[in-house]
């Protein structure tokens, strides 16, 4: 038995960027749709007019949070009500109720796959990052 090789097809990928949401970190996109699927990036709780956090409050970077993701998936052409997935990473995990009523504002039912991690930092200090995968 020998191996196999198979002819692929490319990927199609394409970068999305929306001035309605702040501009990545790092070198990175806000997201990318790859066939019919859009992969948002960790999503923080900026305004994206400042780059500065709209408060300390996690509530209040919630909110936020999800008002980003938002402008990225409509920029992509997906919605709240197209994800699939989340990953939410808490700077505390004893925010996870806080976040949870904020969250459920945006995802009904049937919410989407999820995730929730404790992790030992965010970028910038942020108190709430959230990432998520939609399909067209």
């Amino acid at each position: 038995m020998g191996l196999r090789t198979y002819e692929e097809s490319p990927i199609q990928k394409e970068a999305v960027q929306t001035e309605k949401a702040p501009a990545a970190l790092g070198p990175y996109s806000q997201a990318i749709k790859a066939n019919n699927l859009v992969f948002v990036s960790g999503v923080l709780g900026l305004n994206p007019e400042t780059g500065k956090f709209v408060s300390e409050s996690v509530e209040e970077q919630t909110e936020q949070v999800m008002k980003n993701m938002g402008e990225i998936l409509k920029a992509s052409g997906a919605s709240y009500s197209s994800v699939v997935k989340t990953t939410i990473m808490l700077a505390d995990l004893q925010d996870f109720k806080n976040v949870n009523e904020i969250y459920a504002k945006y995802f009904p039912a049937p919410a989407p796959a999820r995730s929730t991690y404790q992790v030992a930092a965010l970028p910038l200090n942020a108190r709430i990052e959230i990432e998520c995968i939609a399909a067209l």
